[in-house]
């Protein structure tokens, strides 16, 4: 193993890349960390605060919030690996990355990316099972089940990054090495790569492109089924059903539909790349924390009672 790293290292003679971000301009820039600053608070408090929420209430013991949890856990990790830097980058000068911090932001984004999509997964099928076969929900939803479920997502995401990681490393760098992107994923790389790069980017196109549209896949049809089921609910129960699934809808929308646009096509860059990366890097779980609470009677109900609590004891300190 210690001589393949060697070897590795010999094929490459750069320490660092340069990021050539969203834009040039200075004025855009500024706009931009603004706003994406913004943002990424707005995304911090969010779901920490439907952490907080589901954790400190009984709603961590049912199925839906102990995933819900888990999908603002993984949003955190997910955005925290690139966004950061992201926006420090937009008030710096030349926007460096070492070699070793890009190849940990590659593995880093597609291991958090990845087990939130197979979160997602997960939510759908609780709730295929909450909406389909009711009576049967908690004998089939039960805790260890919904402790295997989590694991199996983090290790599929696991599954799927360390190939990513292993196809990024065997890279050779020797000349160029400015990356047409805002940070280090798989395809900008294989554009500085100074080899022949089309079998690993077929082989890309396997991995992410495959993982995203099989999923999606899973998950158009399980909404459908579910949809089609709500039929034979009452009109309350339809409300309420189309109430959550709708929240779940908007979430598979905003992450898969970029995601796929990126990942599901012959390996190559475009600029719009980076314009839909933002969608299922910032965006989407900017989004989240709204989408799943505005119509949530139940976690407005938890979040109210959180601020309250923290709001009481703050009155009682002073």
């Amino acid at each position: 193993m210690y001589s393949r790293l060697k070897y590795m290292e010999k094929q490459r003679n750069i320490s660092e890349f340069i990021l050539l971000g969203l834009s040039y301009d200075q004025n855009t820039q500024i706009f931009c960390f603004v706003l994406f600053l913004f943002c990424y608070a707005a995304l911090l408090a969010g779901n920490f605060l439907i952490l907080v929420s589901i954790r400190c209430s009984p709603l961590f013991h049912q199925p839906m919030y102990y995933f819900l949890s888990h999908l603002s856990s993984v949003d955190i990790c997910y955005t925290s690996t690139i966004t950061p830097k992201f926006i420090g980058d937009l008030l710096g000068g030349t926007k460096t990355i070492s070699y070793d911090n890009c190849m940990l932001q590659v593995f880093a984004m597609h291991f958090f990316g990845s087990t939130e999509v197979f979160i997602l997964t997960v939510m759908a099928l609780d709730r295929y099972v909450a909406i389909c076969k009711p009576l049967h929900y908690l004998l089939i939803m039960d805790r260890t089940r919904c402790h295997l479920l989590v694991l199996a997502a983090w290790a599929g995401g696991a599954l799927h990054s360390f190939p990513q990681l292993l196809m990024a490393i065997q890279l050779p760098f020797c000349g160029p090495n400015e990356i047409d992107h805002y940070f280090c994923d798989i395809f900008p790389l294989l554009k500085v790569a100074c080899t022949d790069t089309y079998i690993t980017g077929v082989l890309v196109v396997a991995n992410s492109g495959m993982v995203a549209l099989v999923t999606f896949v899973v998950l158009f049809v399980s909404y459908v089924i579910i949809l089609f089921s709500l039929r034979h609910h009452s009109a309350e129960g339809r409300r309420k059903a189309l109430s959550t699934c709708g929240s779940h809808i908007t979430v598979v929308i905003l992450f898969f539909g970029p995601s796929i646009f990126a990942y599901l096509r012959p390996p190559t860059t475009f600029p719009e790349d980076k314009i839909f990366a933002l969608f299922y890097t910032i965006v989407a779980p900017m989004f989240n924390p709204l989408i799943y609470t505005l119509r949530n009677t139940e976690m407005k109900s938890a979040m109210r009672k959180v601020l309250c609590q923290t709001l009481f004891s703050k009155e009682v300190r002073n």
